[in-house]
């Protein structure tokens, strides 16, 4: 099949779309899509409608599931006084991996960034005030990414809940375990500082 076919090239262009895939690993993709057999292709495409059909936010936390509620909220036996605030969906799993958390979630969908027009408005903001109505949350931790955003969110979040009476923490961020302190950055360095605690 010539690569400038009109099918192929739209495939390419709609796997070159989405977020660290570039023009050759869309094409990649694309020709592997194309390899399948008909019946696995089929399959392949089935399960992105019936993923796209099924998985919406819960109700409570905004995160993805095919419930009403995620398997974290309907479970009775998370600690319901402590909240873990996350950009992302993707960061719910990587705190449930630690299976070290064992406290509730809530997810923004995004971090404001006046500069890329996403403003408090356009994240879980509303969601999240809502759930700190009624007196059960005792502590919200900021899991927002260190970057400029994250770190700007993270702020505007606890000067919008502390007047609620939530005590407010940030995760600590520092060094990580196997690497060398000579490559580390300033920034990185500073919150190792301020995140250190006795031995």
């Amino acid at each position: 099949m010539a690569a400038d076919s009109a099918p192929l090239a739209n495939l390419i262009d709609q796997f070159e779309r989405m977020p660290g895939i570039g023009r050759k690993s869309a094409q990649r993709l694309a020709f592997y899509i194309l390899n399948l057999p008909r019946e696995a292709s089929k399959k392949f495409a089935d399960n992105i409608i019936e993923a796209c059909e099924k998985i919406r936010r819960c109700s409570v936390c905004c995160d993805l599931t095919d419930r009403e509620q995620c398997p974290v909220c309907s479970s009775p036996s998370r600690d319901r006084s402590v909240l873990c605030v996350v950009e992302d969906p993707r960061d719910v799993s990587a705190f449930e991996r630690t299976g070290e958390y064992k406290g509730l979630y809530h997810v923004l969908h995004g971090a404001i960034s006046p500069m890329n027009g996403v403003g408090p408005e356009d994240i879980c903001l509303r969601e999240l005030v809502e759930r700190l109505g009624d007196d059960t949350v005792k502590e919200v931790i900021m899991a927002t990414n260190p970057t400029v955003e994250g770190e700007a969110t993270a702020v505007f979040i606890s000067k919008l809940i502390k007047p609620l009476g939530v005590h407010v923490t940030r995760l600590a961020y520092g060094v990580p375990v196997g690497s060398d302190l000579e490559y580390a950055d300033e920034v990185t360095l500073s919150r190792a500082l301020e995140g250190r605690r006795e031995i």
